[in-house]
């Protein structure tokens, strides 16, 4: 099991992250239910690895191309239906002291269910399988720990990170994987319910690091948590990498917890105001924009007395968008301001017989037409019976 539990981590200014940027149920017996293959035929991902007799991608994706974004850091065998993981999680307080951890935020967070973009796993013999069950210790806004999970039927996979809310955007910034990965193992060390202690994979996912955290946000981030996430204490000129020493955490649950019947509401509003590249219908590489206004993110979880879990999200936003040259400091308008609209809806579920996520994303630059403007549509849905499919359409005038 991984050791490096001891943070030595004052109380820290997160909302300062970036500024230049209860009783648990006896356990029980049952075993999880087994799950029909999802995919429909969709190909395979490559590399498949083996680590606790689970044959799996080592990353999660967005889609399905095989393209990693986040490393499988976290093994669920046993009793792993991700409805009792949640549950487990969920049951918790935020007193991670006996495990070196401080008693401040965030390292005494508590789990709910999180905001997040629906991603894609793949595991023999399910196939390729979606993050219907997404779970969060702290806040989406400054900083959470952010947990999705897999379920492969026989066994559920996770990928796990600690991130913040990049300033006037509504995106997260990864920070770290390993320290996520150290605060989901304690916090199923303390629901009780592992039949043995943590073991590891072995090498599977790439180190000594795994994408980067660009300078302008690393600079950002106070010393104390600097130091936390194993990152230079000084301000960088070069993007910081983020480390991992490429192995996931294996968790054998003995037992299991109900989750409590509930209907678990978040609802916030975040102020868009930063300079972006345009995302879409570009007409060169210095094609910016300078994006303001409010998006309002709305998500309810239910979870019902039999067991099953439902979970949808909405966004939508109104915004303004003016073009700028990126290249004064601060960037100065080049064009009029016009206007846009962005939506985006997910949906998961999870039963004893099906599991199912989907996300949907539309948006649009009003008016639509005009030169270089346009709309970005897109689809994602993961699901039995073949539904599986996944399409992005932009349509541009020239």
């Amino acid at each position: 099991m991984k050791q490096r539990f001891l943070i030595g981590a004052c109380a820290i200014v997160v909302a300062a992250a970036v500024g230049a940027c209860d009783e648990a149920a006896a356990p029980e017996d049952s075993a999880a239910p087994a799950l029909g293959k999802h995919d429909g035929g969709l190909p395979a991902p490559s590399p498949i690895v083996t680590a606790a007799g689970v044959d799996f991608w080592p990353f999660t994706g967005v889609d399905f191309t095989g393209n990693p974004q986040d490393p499988i850091s976290l093994i669920f065998t046993g009793q792993s239906d991700p409805r009792a993981l949640r549950a487990a999680l969920l049951f918790l307080d935020g007193d991670r002291t006996g495990f070196g951890m401080p008693d401040v935020f965030p390292f005494n967070c508590t789990w709910k269910d999180a905001i997040g973009g629906v991603q894609t796993g793949y595991g023999e013999p399910a196939g390729w399988v979606g993050s219907a069950i997404q779970v969060e210790c702290g806040e989406y806004d400054p900083v959470r720990f952010h947990v999705r999970f897999f379920d492969l039927g026989d066994g559920t996979l996770g990928g796990a990170h600690f991130e913040l809310l990049i300033p006037g955007t509504t995106d997260h910034q990864v920070i770290s994987w390993e320290l996520a990965e150290q605060l989901a193992t304690v916090d199923f060390i303390r629901s009780g319910l592992l039949g043995a202690a943590p073991g590891q994979s072995g090498p599977v996912n790439p180190a000594p690091s795994f994408r980067e955290i660009p300078a302008v946000i690393y600079n950002g981030i106070p010393v104390e948590l600097r130091a936390a996430i194993g990152g230079p204490l000084g301000d960088v000129t070069e993007p910081v990498p983020i480390g991992t020493d490429g192995s996931a955490t294996i968790l054998h649950l003995a037992g299991s917890r109900k989750g409590k019947a509930d209907i678990a509401r978040q609802e916030l509003e975040i102020e868009f105001n930063q300079v972006i590249p345009k995302p879409f219908c570009e007409s060169g590489p210095f094609d910016f924009l300078h994006v303001f206004g409010p998006v309002r993110l709305r998500q309810q979880v239910v979870f019902t007395p039999s067991g099953n879990f439902v979970s949808q999200f909405h966004a939508n936003g109104h915004l303004e968008l003016t073009p700028v040259n990126p290249l004064t400091e601060p960037p100065t308008p080049i064009g009029t301001t016009y206007r846009a609209n962005v939506n985006e809806h997910h949906k998961g579920i999870v039963t004893d017989n099906v599991s199912l996520a989907s996300q949907f994303q539309l948006q649009i630059e009003i008016p639509p037409r005009g030169p270089f403007r346009g709309a970005l549509i897109a689809h994602l849905n993961v699901g039995p019976g073949g539904s599986s499919h996944h399409s992005l359409e932009i349509r541009c005038e020239p």
